[in-house]
């Protein structure tokens, strides 16, 4: 019989995955060996007949189950990117597995025991300051996973964390599908005359991909989001808008129940544990430490940017009937207009800038980002193994020539790929018995392809979401340190997201933009003139951009912060939490929460107000940058040494003041959009 790739040392450069190998079936036989294994492991532990030591438990707990460890990492990753009907089977039928271990591991009183016996011992254990975070948060994990429940309530946490587990599977399933049911196809040319030539390229080459004549819109975001700000057809673009915000409401693929029972999952756990709701369980953690703090973060900041919003829509509102339009601008109408404002406005819009952003040439932008930053060198390897033809593979080095990791690239939208654009990795850096793994980094985007005749050029919003990303992949591949658990991204939710969005202030310096940004067909570096009107326009729809992204926080909060399951239905309760910051109207049957990925299956639940927590810090400390120089490399490697290579070695608020000399200004934000 073939050996199973997944259970042996692979032979690719760096040891990368050997996805020239794995198949899909695979994984099934691989975690089934490997669930045996790491259960042997925590076995072993338990059994071990001297006292418990730092060495013999917590470490050895942390390094335990090292074949399930690295076979999660590949699958969960790959699952997301690039599934397959084996692939969602096997990711149903091992759900319930991977929580049972969870709960041998985390419930086992008998290893609970031996890790509160070291933890009551922690002063007196001579641990490095790496070792004694470790020590913590492995006691405070146990204790927030029902170690210290009884017998009758660990049988039902477990219960509840399995059940959880299917939910939060069905609910990324039935997005996956719901958003690949519906497709746009016109074959009548006058209706897409008026689009842009890029969009008419995307347009028909997945007509030509499903073997289709004519043009097809999906609900991918480059596809519906091109069509929604081009195209003039009211009729067509509210289909598309309202088949994109009534996904998983009813039909096949209903996400609506399944939120009703998450939501009252999530309620019985965290009163299980002790806590009031499953928001106190889950920003205990984190920098914001209550739900209270993140409620007056929110409401605070819906105060002061509310008006602003306001202000916004109605001048979209004005300019619209000043042209031509009327009546009241609908949601579907709103891309339309406020791009022809800004065209107006500025002088810009996003057909200008695409030939600007060509994709190898934005790569190769921000591999010299990394590098006049940090020292990084990036090399593609055409020997690493990819699970799919699109993905290209980068060895990352130091300016000393030290292996720093592997970096993956998946940029284009397909059938089997989630929507949005994320960082994960396939490995995390570890170093046991002295031999140092480093970190295998992914970025995965859904950017506009290639077509026949251009290259893929892209938005400048997706230029932007390209080095955010690649801010979280950076924190990765610079991580130090020895335990997966404390390194590289691993950190507060509300943390997580200063290293990506503070590169995002990096999209609007003229002297970044011109070192790289060049017309594709002519050469010509983009016009300081319109570097300047990308400047003038940053704050534009500021303030309403603002709120919805407050909206999005304060709708996960709603769900996450309540101590029973709301007795509205899913559509009525999201309206009652906008109502009080309505900016556009609000229509019937619709809601985001059945297809908010993020809070019911990505694990940002009772976490979205960290988007907007950590945009205050990037704020501010983008001004230490901005005052020493945007490639200042003293001030890269302060970013370096006590943001990006800490992970949480420290708690956040420590970092960063390690960082800046002193707490965050709470108004940085509010002063960059201009409202203060």
């Amino acid at each position: 019989m073939r050996e199973n790739p997944l259970l042996t040392e692979s032979t690719a450069p760096f040891g990368a995955p050997a996805f020239d190998k794995i198949q899909d079936t695979d994984y099934a036989p691989a975690f089934e060996i490997a669930l045996e294994r790491a259960k042997a492991d925590i076995q072993a532990i338990i059994d071990n007949p001297d006292e418990p030591t730092f060495e013999n438990t917590i470490e050895a707990l942390e390094f335990a189950g090292a074949d399930l460890t690295k076979i999660s990492g590949i699958f969960y990753a790959v699952n997301e990117s690039c599934t397959s009907d084996v692939l969602r089977q096997t990711a149903e039928e091992l759900s319930p597995k991977m929580t049972e271990y969870s709960m041998f591991v985390t419930l086992n009183p008998d290893l609970f025991n031996k890790v509160k016996a070291v933890y009551e011992e922690r002063e007196s254990l001579d641990l490095t300051q790496e070792q004694a975070k470790l020590l913590e948060d492995t006691y405070k994990s146990f204790a927030r996973n029902g170690a210290n429940l009884s017998d009758e309530d660990k049988a039902e946490f477990s219960k509840l964390s399995e059940q959880l587990s299917m939910a939060s599977l069905k609910y990324g399933r039935n997005i996956l599908d719901a958003t690949n049911a519906y497709t746009l196809h016109i074959t009548d040319e006058a209706i897409v005359a008026e689009l842009p030539d890029f969009v008419k390229d995307m347009a028909s080459s997945d007509a030509k991909a499903k073997g289709l004549d004519g043009w097809l819109f999906t609900l991918n975001s480059p596809s519906i989001g091109a069509f929604l700000k081009y195209s003039t057809n009211r009729e067509l673009k509210e289909e598309m808008w309202r088949a994109n915000n009534t996904r998983c409401i009813g039909g096949d693929f209903d996400n609506t129940s399944v939120i009703l029972n998450i939501a009252d999952l999530r309620i019985k756990e965290a009163n299980l544990l002790g806590y009031k709701t499953f928001g106190d369980y889950a920003i205990e953690t984190r920098m914001a430490k209550t739900p209270e703090t993140v409620m007056d973060f929110l409401n605070n900041l819906m105060e002061k940017t509310l008006p602003a919003a306001r202000r916004d829509v109605a001048e979209i509102q004005e300019y619209a009937n000043a042209n031509g339009f009327e009546g009241q601008l609908m949601p579907w109408d709103f891309s339309y207009w406020s791009e022809k404002y800004q065209d107006e406005k500025y002088s810009i819009n996003t057909e200008l800038l695409k030939p600007y952003f060509e994709l190898s040439s934005v790569q190769a932008a921000i591999f010299d980002f990394a590098n006049k930053l940090y020292g990084l060198n990036f090399t593609e390897n055409k020997d690493i193994p990819v699970y799919h033809p699109d993905v290209k593979a980068y060895e990352v080095t130091d300016e000393n020539g030290r292996f720093m990791g592997l970096l993956y690239f998946d940029f284009f939208p397909r059938e089997s790929k989630r929507g949005g654009a994320w960082m994960t990795s396939f490995r995390d850096l570890s170093i046991q018995n002295g031999v140092e793994n480093r970190p295998f980094v992914t970025i995965t985007t859904n950017f506009t392809k290639p077509t026949e005749t251009t290259p893929a050029l892209l938005t400048f919003d997706e230029f932007t979401t390209l080095l955010h990303e690649f801010g979280h992949g950076l924190h990765g591949l610079l991580a130090e340190g020895s335990y997966p658990s404390l390194t590289g991204t691993s950190v507060a939710r509300d943390f997580v997201e200063l290293p990506s969005q503070i590169n995002e202030n990096w999209t609007y310096e003229a002297e970044y933009l011109q070192s790289f940004a060049k017309h594709y067909q002519t050469g010509e570096v983009i016009p300081t003139e319109l570097i300047n009107k990308i400047i003038a326009a940053k704050n534009y729809l500021a303030g309403y951009l603002c709120v919805r992204q407050i909206e999005y926080g304060l709708i996960d909060m709603g769900w996450n912060y309540c101590i029973e399951v709301p007795s509205q239905d899913v559509v009525a309760f999201e309206r009652d939490l906008k109502e009080k910051s309505i900016t556009m109207p609000l229509i019937d049957g619709t809601a985001m929460a059945p297809a908010f990925n993020h809070i019911f299956s990505g694990g940002y639940a009772a976490g979205y107000y960290s988007y907007k927590w950590a945009e205050v810090l990037e704020a501010d400390a983008f001004s230490k940058f901005k005052e020493n120089g945007i490639f200042n490399r003293e001030i890269g490697e302060q970013f370096k040494k006590e943001i990006l290579s800490r992970g949480s070695i420290e708690d956040a608020d420590v970092l960063f003041r390690n960082f800046m000399g002193r707490d965050p200004n709470p108004d940085a934000l509010i002063e960059r959009m201009g409202m203060k």
